[in-house]
């Protein structure tokens, strides 16, 4: 056996590689699709009753699975991967009835007498391209808004969580539909091999650089893809925020998945007249959080060791609390560095684990300007008690979303659009809106055969001209 910052895995474990099986895969979901039999609003209850019975009955399993990948304890497990899908699945259950309702619009004058509507109906085959570091919530998740509209899905998890893929591959076909819900496992041969199907949407979490070559690899046969990417969150700090508090939701957003988060704050930049007093609070906050823990937080594997380890050299900064690493368990220590270069690798690449910058700022405007000089971030968090530097910051700057005294609670809102904005994202999903990513939205109008007017025929007389020109 082998073991990774607490992490057990079997000598030898690696995913399995399932590109063979792609073509008849695929074959098979667009034959039930085409049969008709993912598009009863029955059979879709069916499989969000499904998804949450096995929620329910293999969380043991998933938390297992968690802990061998990414070392995460029970409760991170539950809250972040199961509690979070079966949020999703229960809103989505609840409201779908709604959603699938006709949308009635009106129309131009020109058209009446008529009806207009929107009617969602399922786009096809879709893929969902999950992440390693959240390996259920970022697979289950999408999954929920696909199979809500009513498609055929085909999940592909990260292989760099070995264990909640196969984990995954085991349970979905025994509480899905398995001829309408399939699970591909392999490396990014797999998922290139999906694309070359022609599928009629994808839904990719991961990085910019690979959501990069996803957009690329899916250009090439149109499909359109749902891009859930990341990139440097800024989190600012104004002179009246309250410093205990926000020093408290930091370090907790910071040590959850030992960083690894993709809406955790990346760097925060304090007001100059609190950065003090704000660092200080962040240091003591991390001695009581970690109590009885070990120093170092767990990394998932050794690339993005290395890479975290990388980042900690040269920055240019001051080190006031971590600064250790440990290479025999792949592990890093919560670390705080005050006052890094700018133009470091620290501050230039997202950093995805347990470090932390804080960057003095002499005003809200400084701070502003230093997150719009950057590229659109997927979160932005801004602590303080003043409206009016909410509304600021709001009208300021651009980001995927805006939490205001808090960290992350938008991705865990179902009532809420999900997704970044330039680099960090194209599209959005959870609750409705990831309903509407995964249909078409079908434009219909209804005339009845008359009156039959003749203003749209030739001969085009001057009255009719006239006529016209008013009703348009």
């Amino acid at each position: 056996m082998t073991s990774v910052a607490g992490r057990v895995r079997p000598a030898g474990t690696a995913p399995s590689n399932d590109i063979a099986a792609v073509a008849g895969t695929v074959a098979r979901l667009r034959a039930a699709f085409a049969g008709g039999r993912t598009r009863p609003r029955a059979w879709r209850t069916r499989q969000l009753d499904g998804l949450l019975t096995m929620l329910a009955e293999r969380e043991q399993e998933i938390a297992d699975a968690l802990a061998a990948d990414l070392g995460r304890p029970a409760g991170d497990a539950w809250i972040a991967d199961i509690g979070a899908v079966a949020l999703e699945a229960k809103y989505a259950r609840r409201n779908l009835a709604d959603w699938m309702r006709d949308r009635r619009t009106a129309l131009p004058l020109s058209q009446r007498p008529g009806k207009g509507f929107i009617r969602f109906e399922p786009l096809g085959v879709v893929l969902v391209v999950g992440a390693w570091n959240y390996p259920f919530y970022l697979t289950l998740g999408p999954l929920v808004g696909a199979i809500a509209a009513g498609n055929a899905v085909v999940i592909k998890p990260s292989e760099h969580a070995p264990e909640s893929s196969a984990l995954l591959a085991s349970m979905v076909p025994r509480y899905l539909d398995p001829e309408a819900v399939a699970v591909l496992q392999g490396e990014a041969d797999v998922t290139t091999a999906l694309f070359e199907q022609k599928l009629d949407h994808a839904l990719f979490t991961g990085s910019e650089r690979i959501g990069t070559l996803v957009a690329q690899t899916a250009a090439k046969h149109l499909t359109p893809v749902t891009l859930e990417l990341g990139g440097k969150c800024p989190l600012i700090v104004d002179r009246d925020a309250d410093l205990a508090v926000t020093a408290r939701r930091i370090v907790w957003a910071k040590l959850v998945n030992s960083g690894q988060t993709c809406i955790t704050p990346d760097y925060v930049l304090a007001h100059e007249a609190v950065a003090d007093e704000l660092v200080q609070k962040v240091r003591e906050t991390l001695v009581t959080f970690r109590e009885g823990e070990p120093a170092a937080q767990p990394i998932v594997n050794e690339r993005q060791f290395e890479r975290l380890a990388g980042l900690l050299d040269g920055h240019g900064g001051r080190v006031v609390a971590g600064g250790g690493t440990d290479r025999a368990s792949l592990a890093v220590e919560p670390t705080v560095i005050v006052d890094p270069a700018a133009d470091s690798d620290l501050m230039r690449e997202e950093i995805f684990g347990p470090i932390l910058p804080v960057i003095t700022v002499r005003s809200l405007t400084d701070a502003i300007e230093f997150v719009r000089a950057r590229p659109k971030p997927l979160a932005l968090y801004l602590f303080g008690a003043s409206r009016g530097a909410r509304d600021r910051v709001l009208r300021e700057t651009s980001s995927g979303g805006v939490v205001v005294n808090h960290i992350g609670l938008h991705c865990m809102a179902p009532q809420l659009p999900f997704g970044g904005v330039g680099s960090s994202g194209t599209g959005a999903y959870h609750g409705r809106y990831g309903f509407e990513t995964f249909s078409h939205r079908k434009a219909v109008v209804v005339k009845r055969a008359r009156p039959d007017a003749p203003l749209l025929y030739p001969p085009r007389t001057p009255l009719k001209m006239r006529v016209l020109r008013r009703l348009f």
